[in-house]
């Protein structure tokens, strides 16, 4: 067992050594109150904020990828016979179920129809077809997710919401919610409780 030298005010009282052994059975009343710490409190749900985090409406789901640049003719030229023949034996059925993204990684043009055969070839398998860069797929993903959620719970509550650094997009994505929100919430505001900017109230 161990001996501390424990310093301590009480009237009439003095610098005593002891063991820590049966401490907190003498600890005096006022002591034990300040070392009882306050439970730990929720103030945002007390105060009956909804927080809306837009890390929440990230796409989480895969989707598939299909970069045209691979059938051009020596990195340059999309030639229609070619093409159309690698429509006809590519196995699209790899992509089914899931949002599908036709691009192209290079700077050569890609003629309109080229898309348009793709997209028919895929609709047998998804309906879920985006042309463009990741920008473009994150609209269409977030626009998915805004369209899933749960208004009902939100319908008549203040609501804060978080921004996001993680999207590619956060001003797009903001933006959207607004005018997802706006109909139903009787508030919104960005930021965090503890420092908000009011964006409207009814």
């Amino acid at each position: 067992m161990y001996e501390y030298t424990i310093f301590y005010v009480f009237p009439h009282s003095h610098t005593h050594t002891f063991s820590f052994y049966g401490f907190f059975s003498w600890l005096p009343l006022t002591l034990c109150n300040f070392v009882a710490m306050e439970p730990i409190r929720n103030k945002v749900k007390e105060s009956g904020l909804i927080q809306l985090d837009l890390a929440d409406l990230l796409p989480k789901e895969p989707y598939g990828s299909l970069d045209l640049s691979t059938q051009l003719w020596q990195g340059f030229v999309l030639k229609e016979k070619e093409f159309r023949a690698w429509i006809l034996t590519k196995d699209w059925s790899v992509f089914a179920h899931q949002p599908v993204r036709i691009y192209c990684a290079t700077e050569a043009i890609i003629p309109t129809w080229a898309y348009m055969l793709v997209a028919a070839a895929l609709e047998p398998y998804t309906a879920e077809v985006i042309a463009g860069n990741e920008q473009a797929m994150e609209h269409f993903l977030i626009n998915k997710a805004l369209n899933n959620l749960d208004k009902e719970a939100l319908n008549g509550q203040r609501v804060i919401v978080k921004g996001c650094a993680n999207l590619l997009d956060q001003e797009y994505a903001l933006t959207q919610l607004v005018l997802t929100l706006k109909p139903i919430v009787k508030s919104l505001m960005f930021g965090e409780p503890c420092s908000t900017v009011p964006i409207f109230k009814r």
